[in-house]
């Protein structure tokens, strides 16, 4: 393998002050991971990384090599033509950045277009800066379509070593194979090197899946500051008045839909509900509520991808 720090380079200002930051917490940072590209389902990931860097002060500390990692005729980054000349252009950046919570705790944020090419040596390049800016948690985040209503709140499955962080939760099934991504591979190398890991999935109605839904982003932030301590009140509220605005319109637009539409979301209502009542007394096989089968599961991750390759995502 070619020297994975081949693919990223320090940036000296970030990095001492993530190194003074390292030096005042000695039980070590957080690191919060979202890659786009691969399954998001609501934009739940997009969502979250896209309010911190908005709402919260940043420093770049460390910077992967775009060049090496995107396929720019898959993805191909936009450019700005005004009248007779080219004037701008969106350049691809997949970053590390210190960021700082509401309280001046600082924790990292790795986001970006996910690598097209090396996830191994990727992998490994991730782990050299968890290990080097002292890393006691890495945390990735983002949404699954699934058989579920907009009505209900929304499900999480947490993923990782560390799930003793969102007591509650469940798993679906015990196995399942679907299209692999390289922040699944992140998290899976960084657990073989002893590291600590923990994954959020937020559940979207499969029906809304490829639109905006902040009720997913919400509930996932939620989770992740439960798990680590961070605070964000002000990131918390914006999504959570956009989950409100969002709920309304969906509602709206269920109630001017057909009679399909309208026996759907019953139906996973009802779903839903079963579920939910057989959980609280232990008993899943009592009810007739069928939960998704992991090939189920596979197949919409695989038609969710396609839909967006289709779209040119």
């Amino acid at each position: 393998m070619l020297d994975p720090q081949d693919l990223y380079e320090w940036e000296p200002k970030g990095l001492a002050v993530a190194d003074m930051a390292i030096a005042q917490d000695t039980a070590g940072l957080v690191m919060l991971y979202h890659f786009d590209g691969y399954i998001d389902a609501g934009d739940t990931g997009e969502q979250v990384v896209e309010r911190l860097l908005d709402q919260l002060p940043h420093e770049t500390v460390a910077r992967f090599d775009a060049d090496r990692l995107v396929d720019y005729r898959a993805r191909r980054p936009l450019l700005t033509f005004q009248r007779d000349r080219w004037t701008s252009y969106d350049m691809p950046r997949l970053d590390v950045n210190l960021v700082q919570d509401a309280t001046g705790a600082p924790f990292l944020l790795l986001s970006g277009p996910e690598p097209d090419v090396e996830w191994e040596r990727f992998a490994v390049a991730v782990r050299q800066i968890v290990e080097r800016l002292s890393v006691r948690l890495s945390v990735s985040f983002h949404g699954i379509p699934m058989g579920v209503p907009h009505t209900r709140p929304v499900g999480l499955t947490p993923h990782g070593n560390r799930l003793d962080l969102m007591p509650g939760h469940q798993g679906f099934f015990d196995e399942a194979q679907v299209p692999g991504s390289a922040e699944s591979l992140v998290e899976f190398r960084l657990a073989e090197a002893g590291h600590d890991v923990l994954g959020v999935a937020a559940h979207v109605p499969h029906y809304i899946a490829r639109s905006p839904y902040p009720d997913a982003a919400l509930a996932a932030l939620e989770a992740i500051t439960a798990a680590t301590g961070l605070v964000v009140p002000g990131v918390v509220h914006t999504l959570r008045t956009a989950a409100h605005r969002t709920q309304t319109e969906i509602d709206r637009q269920v109630g001017e839909g057909d009679e399909e539409l309208v026996s759907l979301v019953q139906g996973l209502e009802n779903q839903y509900d079963a579920v939910a009542g057989a959980q609280s007394r232990g008993n899943l096989v009592a009810e007739p509520a069928q939960l998704p089968s992991a090939e189920e599961l596979g197949r919409e991750f695989e038609r969710f991808l396609a839909e967006r390759e289709g779209d040119g995502d």
